[in-house]
């Protein structure tokens, strides 16, 4: 049967024909030749390299799928949520406090709940985009949002009585539990959606790039940081909502603001839904981890294997890809009998961060004070320049600008300034060394912000009104210390997961994130639970009273001033004992170099 010349490349055949003198065309020359193409009519369609599927789970066409296109419309996606998000980040507290009528204390711990809440969200998205495209969760998260947001709108008519309430000094009438149910039900369900979006979104969004191409892997880098931008400039905007709100009382505009943009965002992703380039589900990493563990307990009983012995893939015990047999954690060298060396290791690069990643969660906490308690002391001070009120909301605006100035100068103002204190020509810094900077950052705020709120009581006007002469710009310093703590933290922290992750357990970089903030989110609410417990007896007021002139604030700070300083204490001993996967592998190849022949 004769073949056409397609399918005699397919199987690396010469396309001459016997006694033509013509040089043959190879299979290699071929495909070149197809590459050239971009799906355009009377060329052959150019499919992707990474493995990249179409929406009908064929493989994707260059020309036709992902790219740019894709990857702009899913930013402005990105953006607008962000903007909804943060418009409600940013004054829960506040509405919380003037709406609900809730102390300082119970705002901030309905705040800490429900971050916690969001980050345990964006791990769940992260999981189920293990077993369910990323489209799909996108989709059904941005639905959740829209759903959530519209409630907000609809129970924030109900809660805003008498009109007019709801600022500073005005506070709404009591509600009825039906109402605050109704609002209690919108923030988790746009907890819900912004969780899962957050998780998936980016991922999806980085998706729409072949890596395997040299200029579509340039444009994925790039599209990294303008994905950054973009959900700043959504906080930005947000903040600029948020002065007209918080200078006026008007909350409902910004919600069905916020309400539009969130549907906006789903029409975006929707509009485009035949372009997208998608994956296979791989699975979830706990499966692997899982195996490790019960392998290890089942064979608990039996004689760990030696040196290329009782293995599953014998010779492999000393190297294995890119893992490296280690002498630590040796009660999971049972597992090797049955599961491969390099699954067993990997786990074990697992548990060697745990201790590192532990000591991470408690950046959140610190972090959870800037929109919460930083906002409540705001409120309380004088926000008058000129005829102008500053909203205490509005202050955040210091931390985006900082955080997003020290990313983008970090090459020209932090990799010199380390150079020359320790006199080393790494063009880097390490990932720990950061995340360390980061957590002195984070002691010098909270003592900042213990001196401020000092000073805010000293000049406090001794009425039963919450309020202090001492300007609201006092604060800047705070906020500008806690952006760069921000951006010497958490750039690095992902960068170190990155890093250390092993490459069949690279999803749970994300886990390892988002775990962090969730945690720390409840830990936040945990700790001020019981500061509050403990300093509201025996008829005293407590440090965070519902009126903070009553209270001591700057001792709250400087508490946390004081455990930020033990976990970096915790954090430097867990470091310097840390072996990374690198030195690993350059011990491992030495090791190797001395027993060859």
């Amino acid at each position: 049967m004769q073949q056409s010349g397609n399918e005699m490349v397919g199987f690396g055949v010469d396309l001459v024909a016997p006694g033509n003198k013509t040089p043959p065309l190879h299979t290699a020359a071929v495909f070149e030749l197809q590459q050239s193409g971009n799906g355009e009519e009377g060329l052959p369609p150019v499919h992707t390299k990474d493995g990249s599927l179409d929406r009908f789970g064929k493989p994707a066409v260059r020309g036709r799928t992902g790219g740019r296109k894709s990857g702009l419309v899913l930013l402005v996606s990105q953006g607008l949520v962000t903007l909804a998000f943060y418009v409600l980040e940013a004054s829960i507290v506040l509405f919380t406090k003037y709406v609900m009528r809730q102390t300082n204390a119970e705002a901030e711990s309905t705040f800490s709940l429900w971050m916690g809440t969001v980050y345990l969200c964006s791990l769940g998205g992260g999981f189920l985009s293990d077993y369910l495209a990323r489209y799909l969760i996108s989709i059904y998260a941005q639905v959740f949002l829209t759903a959530g947001f519209g409630l907000l709108s609809a129970s924030a008519h109900a809660l805003l009585k008498p009109h007019g309430c709801g600022v500073i000094g005005k506070l709404c009438d009591p509600h009825a539990p039906w109402k605050v149910s109704m609002f209690y039900i919108s923030i988790y369900l746009i907890a819900l959606g912004n969780g899962a979006c957050e998780s998936v979104l980016a991922t999806f969004a980085a998706d729409q790039f072949d890596e395997e191409d040299p200029e579509e892997k340039q444009s994925k880098t790039s599209f990294g940081w303008y994905f950054v931008i973009a959900s700043n400039i959504g906080r930005l905007v947000s903040v600029a909502l948020l002065v007209y709100t918080e200078s006026t009382g008007n909350w409902l505009p910004i919600f069905w603001i916020s309400t539009g943009c969130v549907i906006t965002a789903l029409v975006f992703l929707l509009s485009l839904t035949r372009r997208y380039r998608h994956f296979k589900p791989s699975g979830s990493p706990i499966s692997r981890i899982a195996q490790v563990i019960v392998a290890s307990w089942r064979n608990r009983n039996l004689q760990a294997p030696t040196r290329g012995e009782g293995l599953l893939y014998r010779g492999e015990w000393e190297i294995d890809g890119t893992r490296r047999k280690t002498d630590d954690l040796k009660f999971l060298d049972q597992a090797a009998i049955n599961i491969p060396i390099t699954q067993v290791e990997e786990v074990k690069c697992i548990l060697r961060l745990l201790p590192v990643w532990l000591c991470t969660i408690w950046s959140s906490v610190v972090f959870l004070q800037m929109p919460s308690l930083f906002t409540e002391q705001g409120a309380a001070m004088d926000g008058t320049i000129l005829h102008f009120q500053v909203p205490p909301a509005g202050m955040i605006a210091f931390d985006i600008i900082s955080t997003s100035t020290l990313i983008v100068f970090y090459d020209k103002l932090i990799v010199p300034l380390h150079i020359k204190l320790t006199k080393t020509q790494s063009k880097t810094v390490a990932e720990l060394q950061r995340i360390g900077t980061g957590f002195v950052i984070a002691v010098v705020t909270m003592l900042c912000a213990g001196l401020v709120e000092q000073q805010r009581l000293k000049y406090s006007d001794g009425s039963t009104k919450e309020m202090s002469s001492l300007h609201i710009l006092w604060q800047i310093p705070q906020y500008i210390l806690m952006g760069a703590s921000k951006a010497m933290v958490c750039v690095a922290e992902k960068e170190f997961f990155a890093a250390q992750t092993p490459d069949g357990l690279k999803s749970l970089e994300m886990i390892l994130s988002f775990c962090c903030s969730a945690l720390g989110g409840y830990m936040c609410h945990t700790i001020l639970w019981a500061v509050t417990k403990i300093t509201a007896s025996n008829g005293e007021p407590g440090w965070v009273p519902p009126n903070l002139n009553d209270g001591h604030a700057d001792r709250f700070f400087f508490l946390l001033a004081a455990l930020t300083m033990l976990n970096l204490g915790l954090f430097v001993m867990f470091a310097y004992r840390y072996i990374s996967i690198s030195t690993q592998m350059r011990d491992g190849i030495e090791e190797m170099e001395e027993v060859a022949p």
